[in-house]
């Protein structure tokens, strides 16, 4: 296997002036909820209404995100489309009942690209369970950005490519433990690493 630093230098040259033009934003299909869940007509029209609101404000994320070029910045296009997802959570609220929307919710959650990082509620358990100190909590999120930042900004060489994609996961999440082991005293960061055991990289779709 090449050097991971070697198939840099090899691939950014390209990388550099296409900076993945060619994405395709698929988007979550709402049509397959919709089988799974049964709407009166009142709410299929709400809820057709909605998710076609917040697809358009995506794609519009996604087009201004794209049309910065090799400065495209992935980390707050990420950010800007949880919160899209959660201001169309409390939207949808208003149109399915409390079953339909823990339905609705966790389709959503399992259709929707993730953000590469420890996510909030992890974060917490880590804090939590762990017993850090807000010194070491802080170094924590410091080295989880630093690992978002990382991977993404290497995307337009491992764009895809779900190998060469781990081949990165696994180094940039290596640098991630390191930084969270030199703040941690050993305790706490053998209760870390416990938490984040099943934290594994996942093929981008």
């Amino acid at each position: 296997m090449k050097n991971i630093r070697t198939l840099f230098f090899v691939l950014v040259l390209g990388a550099i002036a296409t900076s993945c033009s060619g994405d395709k934003k698929k988007g979550i299909d709402y049509n397959q909820f919709k089988t799974e869940v049964k709407l009166t007509p009142e709410q299929e029209k709400s809820f057709n209404e909605i998710t076609a609101k917040y697809q358009q404000l995506q794609e519009q994320n996604f087009q201004a995100a794209k049309a910065q070029g090799g400065n495209m910045d992935r980390v707050a296009l990420g950010i800007r489309n949880e919160e899209l997802r959660a201001q169309q959570s409390i939207e949808m609220a208003t149109v399915l009942d409390a079953p339909q929307m823990e339905k609705f919710n966790k389709f959503v959650d399992e259709n929707s690209r993730k953000r590469p990082r420890y996510d909030n509620a992890l974060l917490e358990r880590i804090k939590t369970e762990a017993q850090l100190s807000e010194d070491e909590f802080k170094v924590v999120n410091a080295a989880n950005d630093a690992f978002e930042k990382a991977f993404n900004d290497a995307h337009d060489v491992y764009h895809g490519n779900n190998d060469l994609a781990k081949e990165y996961w696994v180094k940039f999440d290596a640098q991630r433990k390191q930084a969270i082991q030199k703040a941690l005293s050993p305790e706490h960061f053998s209760k870390f690493e416990e938490i984040v055991k099943d934290v594994q990289f996942k093929g981008r779709k």
